[in-house]
């Protein structure tokens, strides 16, 4: 006897309506108390105790109450209840003889469930790979906090590569789950990388530059920088290109491609920074009182270290004068730093040799003929004469 025979049977039991509307009364009252009483209960339940011993546990490597543990409780209760009311429902259609309807209904349940398993399962690895980029994050600020290796700039990176490697997996993963050919999607995207890569070298090397700049790291956000004729701060490094700021206030990009390539000097890795100014002196003044006098004025300029100590050493002997280059120091050096300490130099160097009578000479040129053909002379006439 099958099952059709056997529910056939049973149903001649219940031959009355009286019968069977009092069959589905109380199928639908025990529908009812199970779905909208018990069943939120229990799933909450549920839900508390999991994550409650998920957080008491110390083994769990991951800090989860720094980010939400999000689980739809409601979704599950309503889940729960439409499960019941098809149940109900097709437990109704039986006892009211409609055997071959819920046989077919059954059947078409049974088609749908692994589609229905297929979803089910894409929706958790989306919800798991949401919940993997969010403890990467966590993960990836906390080592970077503990750690002095792990800059922002790097910090950015390394959570850009992970979060596109678990989107890459993710992706893999639910491709595979619908059954798609992953061989002939690699081939394809294969074929693709090498047409883009072909299209976009430039912006395929700046962005390995980026990752070679991430490990070298010769400089950092808002670091002063010199990038072959290009000078700034440091205002933003992104794996394709980074950005400084020019002392005009004028914000220059400059792909990563080219920054690998050039020269780099960074004015501020040290924290401090020498400078020069020249000055010249006349020929006639005592050089070694010119040293002194300018020495003692570099001892009090503002902006100026006195450790180490200022310099006046001479440099050459120039057309019209003997130049004396002042070097000194700054900290925390920046463009506008840089610019007011040598301002205040050029204005106390001048004061100091004006007040100690030492003439800085306007540019000479001294005139000789030549001494075969006798040299030249200046006659001056009257100039009534040359009227």
């Amino acid at each position: 006897m099958n099952a059709v025979q056997q529910i056939s049977s049973i149903l001649e039991e219940l031959a009355s309506t009286q019968a069977r509307v009092g069959a589905t009364v109380i199928l639908a009252a025990i529908a009812a108390l199970l779905a909208w009483l018990f069943a939120p209960r229990i799933v909450r339940t549920v839900h508390r105790e999991v994550t409650g011993r998920i957080l008491s546990d110390e083994r769990v490597p991951v800090d989860l109450d720094s980010f939400d543990v999000g689980f739809p409780v409601t979704l599950v209760v309503r889940t729960i209840q439409l499960a019941l009311f098809v149940l109900v429902s097709l437990m109704v259609l039986v006892i009211w003889g409609y055997v071959d309807v819920a046989v077919a209904a059954v059947e078409t349940i049974l088609g749908t469930i692994p589609l229905f398993v297929r979803v089910l399962i894409t929706v958790s690895l989306v919800a798991a790979t949401l919940v993997g980029i969010d403890v990467l994050e966590d993960r990836v600020d906390a080592y970077a906090e503990q750690s002095d290796a792990l800059n922002q700039h790097q910090k950015g990176v390394v959570f850009r590569v992970l979060q596109v490697s678990v989107l890459v997996a993710a992706t893999i993963a639910s491709l595979s789950v619908w059954g798609v050919n992953l061989g002939g999607l690699l081939v394809g995207a294969g074929f693709l990388g090498i047409v883009i890569g072909t299209a976009a070298r430039t912006t395929i090397g700046s962005l390995i530059a980026g990752f070679v700049l991430m490990v070298a790291r010769p400089f950092e956000i808002g670091d002063w920088v010199a990038i072959g004729d290009d000078e700034g701060t440091v205002t933003d490094i992104t794996i394709i290109n980074t950005r400084i700021r020019n002392p005009n206030g004028e914000e220059v990009v400059i792909p990563n491609e080219n920054v690998l390539n050039a020269t780099v000097t960074n004015r501020t890795s040290l924290d401090r920074l020498r400078l020069s100014v020249d000055v010249g002196v006349d020929y006639d003044a005592d050089i070694e009182a010119a040293e002194a006098v300018v020495q003692d004025a570099l001892e009090d300029v503002d902006h100026v270290l006195s450790n180490p100590t200022p310099q006046v050493v001479p440099t050459s002997l120039g057309d019209s004068a003997v130049v004396l280059e002042c070097r000194f120091w700054i900290d925390h050096p920046s463009p506008a730093k840089r610019a007011m300490a040598t301002a205040n130099v050029v204005r106390d160097v001048k004061g100091a040799l004006d007040d100690a009578g030492i003439k800085i000479p306007y540019p000479q040129r001294e005139l000789l003929g030549r001494e075969e053909t006798g040299g030249f002379r200046v006659e001056q006439q009257d100039r009534q004469t040359q009227r």
